[in-house]
């Protein structure tokens, strides 16, 4: 029975309260507007950093929890100076040194000689392109051994991966990305089929799995859009392609090019002066993660005393970097919830101010329903469920504008947002108790009005 009385007493509040609110539209608005911005804006921002960290996740997928990349430097200084450019006594010195570039020798060494080592897989990097109808087409090859995919976790999604008898005869196989399948065969599969890269026809025996690779990834890590790219047995690049390491003539040093020998049988390649390396990538990975920064210095001295002491090569651990880049996204993050959190705060300084005002306004009605019976609690009950009614009505609308918000950013500027159940709910939450704890003073002094005050109040 207590029960009943008590749904019908709060029933018949939120009832008036609706009726006030009702009545004055434009006020209850603008009183709300400070609770709208800041749920929208407490939902938007949320939703860049749950981007921002899905973009961290998948860049760490990609580069590999415990990968170490070593990458070379071509002709000139560990700075990247060119050679003309230094006349001090010491560079010409180690101009002087002789280095044999980063070569397959490097990489089986690796292997061999550091246990924290799991796997090494070199890649070779070849600007090509796909001979297809009569077009050409750009890509790049990719020469790479059995370790690659699983270093770069990478799966394959229809064929197979490269047989250990392909991989060591060097045959005339490839596997390709999903968007060249989709170039080149569209609408049906590329495998069992050939494809003419260069002067070289390789059959389709595998299209990896499609990798969102966004284009801030590629600029910070350096990571290409694999799903372009067309992917051969190292061996077979080496051999039907070109090697860097079989120099047969080095050009006069105004032209500027090395020439190679192509494979057996065909003409020389030539190709700019300056890259003397076998190999254009080197992915080493480690067993445990916390053996990365002790394995990156060993790494270090190996190379440079097998390269005699020539810097020619920069190792770098993209784990790092992903960590420093997602600590400095998750300080612009703080930073802007602390201000939606102050958007907040005002609108609720702004709820509370309105609310006052109502009591000053409604004195006369206050000393009336007191004097007909209504105790302290009807009043405050009465003032806090408007304040609540107020806060809860700008929360819902706060949710709608922040997720267009949301959506607008994400098409407008390119940034990855990703909404979620937990923001929403706790944005509307905060809204809530907002109103809730800045209704409480206007609450009181209504309530604390005596009655014959409040009806001599004209």
């Amino acid at each position: 029975m207590i029960d009943k009385i008590l749904l019908e007493k709060l029933k018949s509040t939120f009832n008036e309260a609706f009726w006030f609110i009702k009545t004055n539209k434009v006020r209850t608005f603008l009183t709300a507007l400070g609770i709208i911005f800041g749920v929208a804006s407490v939902i938007t921002m949320l939703a860049i950093g749950n981007g921002a960290e899905k973009e961290i996740l998948a860049q760490l997928e990609l580069v590999g929890v415990n990968n170490i990349v070593i990458t070379p430097i071509p002709d000139g200084d560990e700075n990247g100076n060119d050679e003309e450019d230094i006349d001090t006594e010491t560079s010409k010195t180690e101009s002087n040194r002789f280095s044999k570039g980063l070569d397959m020798l490097d990489g089986l060494s690796i292997k061999e000689y550091i246990p924290s080592v799991k796997a090494v897989s070199p890649e070779i990097i070849l600007d090509s392109y796909v001979i297809n109808n009569g077009k050409q087409t750009p890509v790049k090859l990719i020469g790479i051994d059995s370790s690659f995919f699983k270093t770069s976790n990478i799966n394959i999604e229809k064929g197979s991966n490269f047989s250990k008898y392909q991989l060591e005869n060097a045959l005339s196989v490839c596997v390709i990305g999903k968007k060249i399948e989709k170039k080149l065969f569209t609408g049906s599969s590329g495998i069992g089929k050939y494809i003419k890269i260069k002067d070289v026809w390789l059959q389709v025996v595998g299209v990896i799995e499609e990798k969102l690779i966004s284009d801030t990834a590629q600029e910070n890590l350096g990571i290409r859009d694999l799903n372009q790219d067309i992917y051969t047995p190292i061996k077979t690049f080496l051999v039907r392609y070109i090697d860097r390491k079989v120099i047969v003539d080095k050009a006069q040093e105004d032209d500027g090019f090395y020439s190679f020998n192509g494979n057996q049988n065909g003409p020389k390649a030539r190709i700019p002066r300056g890259n003397y390396h076998q190999i254009d990538k080197l992915t080493v990975q480690v067993t445990n993660s916390n053996e990365l920064k002790a394995t990156a210095e060993v790494l270090s001295k190996m190379l440079k005393r097998r390269h005699n002491d020539v810097l020619d090569f920069e190792i770098t651990i993209p784990i790092q970097l992903l960590k420093q880049q997602q600590k400095t996204k998750q300080i612009f993050n703080i930073v802007l919830i602390i201000i939606a959190g102050i958007s907040l705060l005002i609108g609720g300084i702004g709820i509370m101010n309105i609310m006052l005002a109502s009591v000053l306004e409604r004195t006369k009605e206050i000393g009336i329903i007191r004097a007909i019976g209504a105790t302290e609690e009807d009043v405050i009950l009465q003032f806090l469920s408007e304040s609540i009614l107020i806060s809860v009505g700008g929360g819902i609308i706060g949710i709608i504008v922040g997720i267009i918000g949301a959506y607008i950013i994400e098409i407008f500027s390119g940034i990855e947002t990703v909404l979620s159940l937990n923001s929403i709910l706790i944005s509307f939450f905060i809204a809530v108790i907002v109103g809730l704890i800045f209704g409480i003073f206007p609450a009181k002094a209504a309530a604390n009005k005596r009655p014959i005050e409040a009806l001599r109040t004209e």
